[in-house]
C-alpha cells in the first residue's frame, strides 16, 4: 500500500463569507439526491430537488431536510405538516433537473401518484425509495429552514442512487466482482 502524501496546509484559503466560494466548497462533497414533495389544501402538488437530507435517528425514524426560506414548497409543508422524500435512482437525472428548475408545472413533466398513507406526491418511475413524513419540528438557520419529520410510511426497491457532486451527476459505482 503506498504511503500517504505528507500533510500540508491548504493553499489559498478563503476567509470571507462569499456565497460563491461556499458553493464551490460544498460542490466537493458529493451527496445523494431526492425530490421533496408536498400537497397543498387544494390538492396541488409541490416539490423541489433536495441534496440537504440526512437521517436523524431510528427510534422514532426521523429525517432532516433543509429548505430555502423562499420555497413555495416550504409554505405547504408548514401549512400541512407533512412531506415526502423521493430518493432518486441513478437514471432519474431528468427529475432532479426538473425539480431544481423554476418551471411552474413541474409535476406535468413526470409521472407521479399520491402515496397511500398521507396522499403525498410519489415520483413513481424516478424514485427508488420514498418516505412519508410528519413534521415534528422546524428551525430557521441562515437562509434555510431545517425541517424534522418522523417517517410514518416508507417503501423502497433496490436500485443505485443518483449522486451529485463537483457540479456533475453520477451513479453509485458498480461493485467490483467478488467484492
Amino acid at each position: 500500500m503506498p504511503e500517504p502524501a505528507p500533510a500540508r496546509p491548504l493553499e489559498n484559503p478563503v476567509t470571507t463569507q462569499d456565497p460563491a466560494a461556499f458553493k464551490e466548497l460544498m460542490s466537493a462533497f458529493p451527496t445523494g439526491l431526492a425530490v421533496v414533495t408536498a400537497m397543498d389544501r387544494a390538492g396541488r402538488p409541490h416539490g423541489f430537488t433536495c441534496s440537504s437530507l440526512c437521517s436523524v435517528g431510528v427510534a422514532p425514524p426521523t429525517l432532516l431536510i433543509c429548505v430555502s426560506h423562499r420555497s413555495a414548497t416550504l409554505a405547504v409543508i408548514r401549512d400541512r405538516g407533512r412531506f415526502a422524500v423521493n430518493l432518486l435512482h441513478s437514471n432519474a437525472r431528468h427529475a432532479a433537473e426538473v425539480f431544481a428548475s423554476c418551471r411552474p408545472e413541474r409535476f406535468s413533466a413526470l409521472p407521479w401518484a399520491p402515496t397511500s398513507r398521507l396522499g403525498l406526491p410519489h415520483l413513481v418511475t424516478h424514485a427508488h425509495a420514498i418516505a412519508e413524513c410528519a413534521v415534528t419540528q422546524t428551525m430557521t438557520a441562515s437562509d434555510h429552514v431545517i425541517v424534522l419529520g418522523e417517517v410514518v410510511a416508507m417503501a423502497h426497491r433496490q436500485a443505485p442512487p443518483l449522486l451529485y457532486g463537483m457540479r456533475r451527476y453520477a451513479a453509485w459505482p458498480a461493485a467490483a466482482p467478488g467484492a
